[in-house]
């Protein structure tokens, strides 16, 4: 007992001697007190007193600070070393951003999903996905994991959640999700090919902190099944909550398309539809047109043939649904059907007229077509005079 009062009376000296920065008797010389855990550990071998200050965040040695306090008297009536703190900042450097890593979900593991999931595990993101359909052995091939169960998908708590369902099927593939089992703060991105919708739904339906990245990457499995060099992502910041890991988690998302080579395009979702009717849409529509027509190779193709049967061919990978999707969801579409067929209309009656006149020719003698030619521009010089009377 005499021991333990000793100590705790030291204890109190030292105490007073950190407030007031004055040296104490207790305070043996040249001995260290450090602060790294709350127990109190006396040894009977060593005078001296070590204290240990460490909470339980404190032992995350990348994002919290470990701070050691070191006193140092040479004699009791010496002045005490001040207080050295040896404190690491909660900041993270452009590096440690580059080397960031998160666990991606992906709803929907057709195709595309799984053209998607191969890129971000081969960049060291740990990569999630449910489906309604198994695709267990696939995405075990992929190095992805699968779940049949989607609360068991929502369980494993995914940083980040692709929706890549089906355009007609994504209002209901959404409204099924259990939000209660993710992260208050996850991230949802779409990557449809239509954006207004997808954009408005996301926000009626998610709960409100949940932050919202509408995306179109503006290539598929098989226009992308190289290099995405140069190829187009489109993207729109919807709604981001406050703090710098969910803009980190943002840009490092970003960053995943901009460093496969991708060519970044910031635009609203509406600026996005308008464009896309009249370049992604049509596309799509000449293709099937002429994958209706059955074209096939042929001994003498040319350039420009070969690439309409590429074409065709990409348009054919593609489901009718997709097709569908684009068509039934952008309201710009209807118009550009419009305009498809105007100009087809337009280009046809040219062709037609101008066969019109020489099959007349043929049949009727070209002296025959000059005289009615004459008659008719007499008829309006006459009409033209009687206007003027």
């Amino acid at each position: 007992w005499g021991y333990l009062n000793c100590c705790f009376s030291s204890m109190i000296s030292l105490n007073s001697a950190f407030i007031s920065n004055k040296p104490t008797s207790s305070c043996r010389p040249g001995k260290r007190i450090t602060f790294v855990q709350p127990i109190c550990s006396l040894n009977k071998r060593n005078s001296g007193i070590a204290l240990s200050s460490t909470s339980s965040t404190d032992r995350n040695a990348e994002t919290k600070s470990k701070r050691t306090v070191k006193v140092k008297a040479e004699n009791t009536s010496a002045p005490v070393e001040p207080l050295q703190v040896n404190a690491t900042t909660e900041t993270i450097d452009s590096d440690q951003e580059d080397d960031l890593k998160f666990t991606v979900g992906i709803i929907g593991f057709g195709k595309f999903g799984q053209f998607l999931a191969k890129r971000l595990v081969a960049s060291g993101h740990k990569v999630l996905a449910t489906s309604r359909t198994s695709y267990d052995k696939v995405a075990k091939d992929l190095g992805v994991g699968f779940y049949s169960d989607i609360d068991d998908f929502c369980e494993e708590h995914p940083e980040i959640i692709i929706l890549a369902s089906s355009i007609p099927s994504t209002e209901k593939v959404l409204t099924s999700i259990p939000f209660q089992r993710l992260k208050r703060n996850t991230l949802f991105v779409d990557v449809l090919s239509v954006k207004v919708f997808p954009k408005y739904l996301l926000k009626r339906v998610l709960p409100p902190n949940m932050d919202i990245l509408c995306t179109h990457p503006m290539f598929g499995p098989d226009s992308g099944r190289g290099s995405w060099n140069g190829l187009n992502f489109m993207y729109e910041r919807v709604q981001i909550g406050p703090g710098a890991y969910r803009q980190r988690r943002i840009e490092t998302f970003l960053r995943f398309f901009r460093d496969q080579g991708c060519r970044m395009v910031e635009m609203s979702c509406e600026e996005h539809d308008r464009q896309a009717a009249s370049t992604q849409f049509i596309t799509h529509t000449v293709g099937r047109i002429l994958g209706a027509m059955d074209l096939k190779s042929t001994d003498i193709d040319t350039k420009g043939f070969e690439a309409l049967l590429n074409l065709v061919n990409n348009t054919a990978n593609d489901s009718f649904e997709l097709y569908y999707g684009l068509f039934l969801y952008n309201r710009s579409a209807a118009d550009e059907i419009s305009r498809l067929e105007a100009a087809f209309k337009s280009i046809k009656k040219q062709l037609f007229g101008r066969l019109d006149n020489i099959a007349r020719e043929m049949l009727l003698g070209s002296a025959v077509i000059e005289a009615e030619k004459n008659s008719s521009s007499s008829n309006n010089s006459s009409d033209s005079g009687i206007g003027k009377q």
